[in-house]
């Protein structure tokens, strides 16, 4: 692993109001925030999903991928088939942008970089997740930058032992897995190796070649508790992907055989080397004062080679997060400041995106009712600087604000509504065209989103969701497929409904469903003489759903069938809705099945059953098949 060390200058600024138990709340009921403060599910002032260690080992999937995929309410789905860098849609922002408009971090430290790649998912191992937050319609006061549609906060556990795995399937998959850990009360020490590939789902291209991919991930993660009130982290991870995407078929191929080479053009070769590393601290100061400090660093080598050429860039991205956590008895107030210098470097160009912003984000209880209140300033400066030709330099200033409210109606009960205004700076890579030439800088887009909704737990085995949303948008960032270059929507906007059902049937049987109809729609835009406007944003499917199962076949035994359904849109191109062929319904059906033996743990998945043939359609005859293909992984897990 090669990490470059770097001494780190933090300081501080930034407000957070969290709500204050004097118990721990219930695991399967905890929503982690970016501060570590924690309050319940049943409670928030906006919409939540959390997925528990819990409810992670007993769905039977494998991958985090999967378990997104078919037990959350996102969509998740091979990126032009690649399986490590998935995109994910929620909340309408479609196939093509919605990664950009999500925030993404796994223990507070944000996945999200300047490229247009979706966050590399692929090399988080489900094994070591401890919890999955969703947050919807939120989180750009704490997250800033992106979260338009909402944030995913991913925490890891430490490991205690040694642990090996290996799975292999159909299509030439084989992976492995080791961590090593120990867990004490002044140190623990996780140190873990992933290695995953895939022989490839088509046939070879023109050069023999197959649709092939791999990873190989490693993380260190260290925690010391030197005296009671400190506690020191580090953090190093590296990962390597190397993929092969499948050429684009017409739909007299694809419905002859989605497995073909689609015509004598090479697959296109993506390479990606990513190093990051995060040293950080928390100080008791008080009983009810903490103070935490983090800096990180990036440095990642995008490169692909392509039929019609190749790409070759470095990204590399360093900054710090610090706050300071006052928690009374029934106020809690944060105060810090984020930042991060980031820049895209290729031969002929540079390209640099700097962020920094201060934040406030809160709740106050009284009684049976919650308030939340939170604003954040963020100031972005960009500088595109070509080894020939005239610098071109702009700047920013964005804000956001949250503020929410949550009622407890009884012992089941509570209602909830929140106003969120968020933003997202484009990327550097939308600064640049199809064909890699500047196309200037873009304005950054904004949304104001109304969510109101309805929990009901009668206990964490029947737990039942409702919320309906409202999102305003202006400057929404899209690729216009006919200016071949990245521009804005002038306005926008997206509605929906969003139900989520958990219920523990009987002793043996769980059922988990995702439900949500949502219309996103471009209320005017100005490029193609109008004929954007009125019309409904391409990949955007009217309806998603996911549901599971899990059966106990024994007290070692079980058996998952999860179902991900999503009905058919426009393709991702499509922004007239004029296209001939529109993407069609998504739909897969798999089964699980699991067998657990002292420190053995035995299991194989048997995926898209009923042999669905799907795909991604980005226009006319530009089919890219995704999950069309029936297949199996089996694997063994052993803890010593």
């Amino acid at each position: 692993m090669y990490v470059k060390l770097k001494s780190a200058a933090m300081a501080a600024a930034a407000f957070s109001i969290l709500p204050v138990h004097a118990e721990k709340p219930d695991d399967a009921a905890v929503v982690v925030t970016a501060t570590r403060v924690s309050h319940r599910e049943t409670e928030a002032t906006h919409a939540a999903e959390v997925h528990s260690r819990r409810m992670i080992e007993n769905s039977g999937a494998t991958t985090l991928l999967d378990y997104l995929g078919q037990h959350s309410s996102l969509t998740v789905m091979p990126n032009y088939g690649n399986r490590f860098t998935p995109v994910i849609e929620m909340r309408g922002y479609g196939l093509e942008a919605g990664n950009q408009n999500v925030v993404v971090s796994i223990d507070g430290q944000r996945l999200n970089n300047i490229d247009l790649q979706p966050q590399l998912l692929g090399a988080i191992p489900l094994s070591a997740v401890d919890r999955i937050e969703i947050v919807k319609g939120t989180g750009s006061v704490m997250h800033g930058d992106g979260a338009m549609a909402g944030a995913i906060n991913i925490t890891t556990r430490h490991h205690d032992g040694v642990s090996l795995g290996i799975s292999t399937g159909s299509h030439g998959a084989l992976a492995a897995s080791a961590t090593a850990g120990m867990s004490g009360d002044t140190l623990s020490l996780t140190v873990s190796a992933d290695n995953d590939r895939h022989g490839g789902f088509s046939a070879p291209d023109s050069s023999g070649k197959k649709d092939a991919s791999s990873l190989r991930a490693e993380r260190a993660r260290l925690t010391a508790t030197p005296t009671h009130d400190l506690t020191l982290r580090l953090d190093l991870s590296s990962a390597h992907v190397d993929t092969r995407y499948a050429n684009a078929l017409t739909l007299a191929q694809f419905n002859a055989n989605p497995a073909q080479n689609g015509g004598a053009n090479i697959y296109t070769n993506y390479v990606s080397d990513v190093d990051r590393w995060r040293a950080g601290m928390e100080y008791r100061i008080s009983d009810t004062l903490k103070l935490t400090a983090d800096h990180h660093r990036l440095d990642q080598q995008n490169a692909s080679t392509a039929w019609w050429g190749s790409f070759k860039a470095g990204y590399d991205a360093e900054g710090n997060d610090v706050a300071l956590i006052y928690t009374g008895p029934s106020l809690s107030l944060t105060v810090g400041w984020q930042q991060a210098d980031a820049s895209r470097t290729q031969t002929t160009n540079r390209t640099a995106k700097d962020n920094s912003g201060q934040y406030f984000q809160g709740a106050y209880r009284h009684g049976n009712t919650m308030f939340s209140l939170g604003g954040r300033h963020e100031k972005v400066d960009y500088a595109y600087t070509p080894t020939a030709g005239a610098r071109t330099t702009g700047n920013h200033r964005l804000s956001a604000w949250d503020a929410g409210i949550n009622h407890r109606l009884n012992e089941k009960y509570t209602v909830f509504g929140n106003v969120n205004a968020s933003f997202q700076a484009p990327d550097v890579d939308r600064f640049f065209n199809a064909g890699g030439a500047f196309n200037g800088l873009i304005a950054p887009a904004r949304a104001k989103t109304l969510t109101v909704g309805l929990h009901r737990d009668a206990g964490r085995d029947n737990r039942f969701k409702l919320a309906l949303f409202r999102a305003n948008l202006t400057n929404e960032i899209y690729y216009d497929p006919i200016g071949f270059n990245n521009t804005n929507i002038d306005k926008s906007h997206k509605q929906g409904i969003e139900v989520h059902q958990y219920w523990k049937a009987t002793a043996d049987v769980s059922i988990n469903a995702n439900y949500a109809w949502t219309k996103a729609v471009i209320d005017r835009e100005n490029s193609a003489a109008g004929a954007y406007s009125g019309k409904e944003m391409p990949g955007v499917p009217r309806h998603s759903l996911n549901l599971a199962a899990t059966y106990a076949i024994n007290a070692r035994s079980d058996a998952t069938l999860t179902h991900s359904w999503r009905a058919k849109s426009y393709a991702i191109g499509d922004f007239d809705n004029n296209n001939a062929q529109r993407q069609a319904a998504f739909e897969s059906t798999n089964l699980s099945l699991r067998h657990k033996r002292n420190s053995m743990d035995y299991f194989v998945t048997f995926n898209n059953i009923f042999n669905r043939k799907n795909a991604m359609w980005t226009g006319d005859n530009s089919i890219y098949p995704v999950n069309f293909s029936r297949g199996f992984v089996a694997g063994i897990s052993a803890r010593i």
